[in-house]
């Protein structure tokens, strides 16, 4: 595994890390989500990424994850890894339990310290932006949460391009730099390249990608069409039927063929896409399976790319 800087930061990320979004909660097997994170740690993925919302249940997966880290982090591990929550979606009922405000990012944080059963996060994000509250006072909330030493630095999750270059500014005032977007950025999700990752390069702040595999539309799980067990087949799914259209299917096969060449599952290039750009700090992937994290760990035996295969896959992409 290689470690990459975070932006203009003293802090390295893996390359792959790994998200807690699905598989984690309280409806999921714990003792598979146990083997799949200390799997993942063994293999040089030290960051584990969360968010309050996390499960289902709502909560669970910092719940799960702090039975985690006791059963196998305890003493010295735990200043071996990297645990970042986030909070901006809808936690709880009621006026304060969503959005971006002081009120709702600080008690959600100390919600989340009390789940996993930990002093800190490294990594403590506003999760989206909140159009009803001054972006001053979500930053400003970041900004307390790392000087009463919940948190070691800040971030922020789906930011537009101008709305970063703001946020950025606003924390270097308060003196608690950004140190990384998490932003949804796939071959299928492509908005970040229209600016946003040159703000980021601009401000010295890191990137990490989310949804690299667009749900698992860029695996060769739909190359036939919409299996049952899918995501796309889950009506509570947040990948949906409409998205797998004839078209995209054919991309699919298309970028399939250029994978197989280069020796690699469609999974597999996918995720070493992303990382061509050296933008991108980490790539955060889920996992269902202990054997499905190792297959897409194995990406980074292949990140190499041909001006004829780039050239090949932008066609395919137009």
């Amino acid at each position: 595994m290689k470690y990459n800087r975070c932006g203009k930061s003293g802090l390295l990320l893996p390359e792959i890390s790994l998200g807690l979004w699905h598989n984690f909660g309280s409806v999921d097997n714990f003792e598979n989500a146990e083997s799949i994170a200390v799997e993942a740690f063994d293999k040089g993925i030290t960051h584990f990424d969360l968010a309050n919302n996390y499960g289902p249940v709502p909560g669970s997966a910092e719940t799960n994850f702090g039975k985690i880290l006791w059963h196998n982090f305890q003493g010295n591990l735990r200043d071996e890894i990297i645990i970042s929550t986030k909070a901006g979606y809808t936690m709880w009922d009621g006026p304060y339990g969503d959005w971006g405000s002081r009120k709702y990012l600080l008690s959600s944080l100390d919600q989340s310290l009390k789940r996993m059963k930990v002093d800190y996060v490294d990594i403590f994000y506003s999760h989206r932006p909140d159009p009803e509250t001054p972006i001053e006072e979500t930053m400003m909330a970041l900004d307390y949460a790392v000087r009463s030493g919940k948190a070691l630095y800040v971030g922020i999750s789906n930011y537009s391009a101008e709305q970063t270059r703001v946020a950025v500014d606003v924390l270097k005032q308060l003196g608690t730099p950004c140190l990384i977007h998490q932003a949804k950025y796939s071959m299928l999700q492509r908005w970040v390249e229209d600016g946003l990752l040159d703000v980021l390069e601009e401000k010295g702040v890191g990137c990490i990608a989310f949804s690299p595999l667009a749900q698992g539309l860029l695996t060769d799980k739909y190359l036939n069409g919409i299996p049952e067990n899918s995501r796309a087949h889950n009506p509570n799914g947040h990948l949906k039927e409409d998205e797998v259209t004839v078209e995209r299917i054919q991309k699919l096969i298309q970028l399939n063929e250029i994978a197989q060449n280069r020796n690699q599952s469609l999974a597999q290039m996918a995720l070493a896409w992303l990382q061509k750009d050296k933008r991108i700090t980490s790539v955060l992937i889920g996992a269902s399976s202990v054997r499905q994290l190792n297959n897409n760990i194995e990406c980074l035996q292949n990140l190499e790319f041909t001006a004829d295969e780039l050239n090949a896959i932008e066609r395919i992409l137009s």
